[in-house]
């Protein structure tokens, strides 16, 4: 069974509408199964996407994780609406050092995306030039989430994949339109096909 992760449930609207028949919603804390997937949201912030990852895989024998949501680019070239496949994960609230040695993960992104890069997973984001441009220089992405996700997945063993959907840049507001949520949607179709097995 294949897991997919999104880290809200706006994310997941539009993958729901394509997916499902009726109103159906993601809470956090509450996994529906679709035929062969599990789908669950972790709700904002490294605490909440760990704790809901560990359950999520306490309770279900999962093959893989697909971790999806939206992402500040850090990038000038990478533009709203990209599907950026994490290749590294960062944790980057630890002190930033000019030798990196912060937690970092390499990942596969076996599917069909825009660019592949770097992704930070940041709960506290710095508020001064020298912070943002420190990051800027070593990830392509931004996000809350994705670090902690990938980590307990690797805990427990089973592959984790990442990606994600530009909504904003540094010092902008994000998109506020239903648009990433229907990017996300339209990176998840071959996932699922693939995924799923053609009825007999």
């Amino acid at each position: 069974m294949l897991g997919i992760v999104f880290t809200t449930p706006e994310d997941a609207s539009a993958f729901l509408s394509r997916h499902t028949t009726g109103n159906h919603t993601l809470e956090e804390g509450a996994p529906i199964e679709l035929d062969d997937l599990l789908v669950a949201v972790t709700g904002p912030g490294k605490i909440k996407s760990t704790l809901a990852a560990e359950r999520l895989l306490r309770t279900h024998s999962l093959d893989a994780l697909v971790h999806t949501g939206t992402c500040t680019a850090l990038a000038e070239e990478l533009s709203v609406g990209t599907v950026v496949g994490a290749s590294f994960v960062l944790e980057g609230d630890r002190v930033e050092l000019e030798a990196p040695t912060y937690p970092r993960m390499p990942l596969e992104c076996p599917y069909d995306v825009d660019v592949e890069g770097t992704l930070v997973s940041q709960d506290h984001t710095p508020d001064d030039g020298d912070g943002l441009s420190y990051w800027a220089r070593l990830a392509d992405v931004r996000d809350q989430t994705s670090y902690a996700v990938a980590y307990v997945a690797a805990q427990h063993g089973v592959p984790c994949h990442v990606a994600k959907v530009v909504h904003s840049h540094l010092g902008q507001e994000p998109d506020a339109t239903p648009s990433s949520s229907k990017a996300i949607a339209s990176f998840l179709h071959p996932v699922v096909e693939a995924a799923t097995p053609a009825a007999e």
